[in-house]
């Protein structure tokens, strides 16, 4: 029975690529599973995890790695009793190599462009100012939906899930926006407001509305400057003379709000987080700002050119829809 021409393509794609990682292995070039073996030692700084990772066994990624360091001619990892690290020149291989992995994986996205959108593993990166309340929202129906689509997901600081955004460790962030960055492509997803937080025993929990001018001299927590959130803040301060406290910037929205229940000044959070996790609290309140709101606006972002544009397209629509009809205190704009 004759091929159909989809299948017939990948075939070739399939026979060429494995011609030539053949060709590259005998003259010398590392393979693609070293790279990998590489990579994954980088992230971890431990062979055990590494391997782990990887699905093989500890004693086959050293042994891998022994011979890709062999094959081109230098020390890739410095090992020692007490500690794993990569020599500066592993550091700038395995750079490379993320890059390399990254386009590999969109070679078999091409060749799957045939198949049913959203069946597949698609790794996510959220920032922690967002991701535990956002998530939680959209993911039970989305798995409803999709059975087959599997989120892998990581939450972290923001330099950093750019970063791995860039290398091809994560295919999609759910981030605030704007990013101007030419290589990233984006969606806004909603725009959700910001409220004042205060304890139960502060003024601004006897009124329905905080004033902006009603912020002079206050003492405001905030996150660290890691976070963008921080930024947003820290312009709201300077806009209304309140005072940014230093002394007591929070890791977490869950650390600040146990700081602001104390009375050791309030903060500025978040919708959804307000309704995750002030509303249901006696300790704190939260409080709208009279008049236009600030908000923050949380889209999503990807590489641009990737093959599964297409598939983070649909997967933005399915979000939306489910925010619409899920949570009214926030704006849906995708």
């Amino acid at each position: 029975m004759p091929l159909e021409l989809g299948s017939a393509v990948r075939l070739i794609q399939s026979i060429l690529l494995a011609a030539a990682i053949e060709f590259l292995y005998h003259a010398g070039m590392p393979t693609l599973r070293q790279l990998a073996y590489l990579v994954a030692l980088e992230d971890h700084l431990h062979f055990g995890r590494a391997a782990e990772h990887c699905h093989v066994t500890q004693p086959t990624l050293s042994a891998q790695l022994r011979d890709l360091e062999t094959r081109l001619g230098a020390v890739l990892v410095d090992r020692t009793r007490t500690r794993i690290t990569l020599t500066p020149t592993g550091q700038a291989i395995a750079e490379r190599a993320r890059r390399m992995l990254a386009e590999v994986e969109e070679i078999r996205v091409i060749a799957r462009t045939d198949e049913a959108l959203l069946t597949s593993t698609i790794r996510v990166g959220v920032v922690q100012s967002s991701g535990s309340y956002f998530l939680p929202l959209v993911v039970p129906p989305l798995h409803q939906d999709y059975p087959r689509l599997k989120l892998y997901i990581r939450e972290g600081m923001p330099a950093q899930l750019l970063r791995s955004l860039e290398d091809g460790t994560l295919d999609l962030l759910f981030f605030p926006l704007p990013v101007r960055r030419p290589e990233f492509e984006s969606l806004s997803l909603f725009r959700e407001p910001l409220f004042v937080v205060a304890s139960s025993e502060h003024r601004f929990a006897a009124e329905r509305y905080v004033d902006p001018v009603n912020l002079k001299h206050e003492k405001v927590l905030a996150l660290d400057a890691q976070h963008l959130l921080y930024g947003q803040v820290r312009r709201l301060c300077e806009d209304y003379g309140a005072e940014l406290s230093h002394d007591y910037e929070g890791t977490s929205l869950d650390t600040l709000r146990q700081m602001v229940a104390m009375n050791m000044g309030i903060s500025v959070m978040p919708a959804l987080y307000i309704r995750s996790e002030v509303a249901p609290q006696d300790a704190v309140v939260a409080r709208p700002f009279r008049g236009g709101p600030p908000h923050r606006t949380i889209g999503a972002l990807w590489r641009r050119g990737t093959a599964r544009e297409q598939e983070y397209l649909k997967l933005c629509q399915a979000i939306c829809g489910i925010l619409k009809e899920r949570e009214p205190g926030i704006t849906v704009l995708g």
